[in-house]
C-alpha cells in the first residue's frame, strides 16, 4: 500500500514531521508518496531520513490507500482536493483545527496504526464528511468541504450585484448583495461565520445559506443537505464562483449557479474531533 503526505509549504514542523513519518511507515514495510511542493521542501531539509519517498502532483493522491495532511485547515483543505474518496487523516499544526484531529505529538503512531489496521482488514475506519458541488452552464467546479461563494467582481463600494436566491424552486431571498455563501456544517465554522452565519454542529445534515453584506434581505438560513440551492447573478458586469477560497470559475452575468451535495464525500480517518473544544479557541 501507498500513504501520501501533503505538509504545509514553509513549516519547519511539518517537514520534520512528514520526515519521521516517512522512516516509521518504511518500518512497517509501506511506501510513501508525497506531493511535489512537499517533496521539494523535504530534499533539503536537514532532518530528512535516509528514506525517500516518491513525488507525485496532489490530484493524483486518490491513488493512494491513506492520505495525511500536516499543518492547518488549509494544508487539509489542499490535501481533500487531490484524495477525493481516499481516507484522509489530518495533523493539526494550526491554532484551531476545525478539520485536523490529530495532535503533532500523536501522529506518527496514529497513522502508523491506522496503516497496520488497514494491512489486516483491508480498509480503514473512517466517517463522511459531506462535500458542496457548485454548477452552471458548462462547467463544474470540483467539491467544496469548506463552502461555495457566489459574488460579484469585487466586494464593497460598485461591486456585487442583484442576487436571487431558491431553495429546491421556492423564493427565499433576493436583492443587492456582495454575494451568496453556501456551506456545508463543516464549513459553518470559516468563511461563513466572519459573514454573520449560524455555528452549525458537524453531525447536523444540512446546508447554510449565508447573504454576504446584503442591502436588505432574509437571514441565514440552514436547509435540508439533499437541497439544491439556486443563485441567480445579474445587474453586475461579472461574478465569480470560489470552491473552498481556492478554485474559480468567473461567469458573466445573469448566470445561474446551483449548488448541491456532492455524491462523493471525504472520508476522515483517525480520532474524532472534539468539536466544543475547536470552538473554545476561537475566543
Amino acid at each position: 500500500m501507498t500513504v501520501g503526505i501533503v505538509a504545509q509549504r514553509d513549516n519547519d514542523r511539518a517537514m520534520s514531521l512528514a520526515s519521521r513519518l516517512t522512516g516509521r511507515l518504511a518500518d512497517v514495510g509501506e511506501s510513501v508518496a508525497v506531493d511535489q511542493t512537499t517533496g521539494a521542501a523535504l530534499d533539503d531539509h536537514e532532518a530528512w531520513d535516509a528514506v525517500s519517498p516518491s513525488t507525485r502532483p496532489v490530484e493524483e493522491m486518490r491513488d493512494c490507500d491513506l492520505v495525511v495532511s500536516i499543518g492547518g485547515d488549509g494544508t487539509f483543505l489542499y490535501a481533500a482536493r487531490g484524495a477525493g474518496s481516499t481516507p484522509l487523516m489530518g495533523v493539526n499544526l494550526g491554532e484551531v483545527g476545525f478539520l485536523n484531529a490529530l495532535a503533532p505529538e500523536e501522529a506518527v503512531e496514529t497513522v502508523v496504526a491506522e496503516v497496520e489496521h488497514i494491512q489486516k482488514t483491508g480498509s480503514a475506519r473512517t466517517r463522511a464528511m459531506p462535500r458542496l458541488r457548485a454548477s452552471g452552464p458548462g462547467w463544474e467546479l470540483s467539491p467544496a468541504l469548506n463552502e461555495v461563494v457566489v459574488q460579484g467582481s469585487h466586494r464593497g463600494s460598485g461591486g456585487g450585484g442583484t442576487f436571487e436566491v431558491r431553495v429546491d424552486g421556492s423564493l427565499y431571498t433576493s436583492g443587492h448583495a456582495d454575494g451568496v455563501l453556501v456551506a456545508t456544517p463543516t464549513g459553518s465554522t470559516a468563511y461563513n461565520l466572519s459573514e454573520g452565519g449560524p455555528l452549525v454542529h458537524p453531525d447536523v445534515a444540512g446546508l447554510v445559506v449565508t447573504g454576504m453584506a446584503e442591502a436588505d434581505g432574509m437571514p441565514p438560513l440552514v436547509v435540508d443537505a439533499d437541497s439544491d440551492v439556486v443563485v441567480t447573478l445579474t445587474d453586475a458586469e461579472s461574478g465569480v464562483v470560489v470552491s473552498d477560497g481556492r478554485v474559480r470559475e468567473e461567469i458573466t452575468p445573469p448566470e445561474r449557479v446551483t449548488l448541491s451535495r456532492a455524491s462523493e464525500p471525504i472520508r476522515l480517518a483517525g480520532p474524532p474531533l472534539d468539536f466544543f473544544t475547536a470552538l473554545g479557541k476561537l475566543g
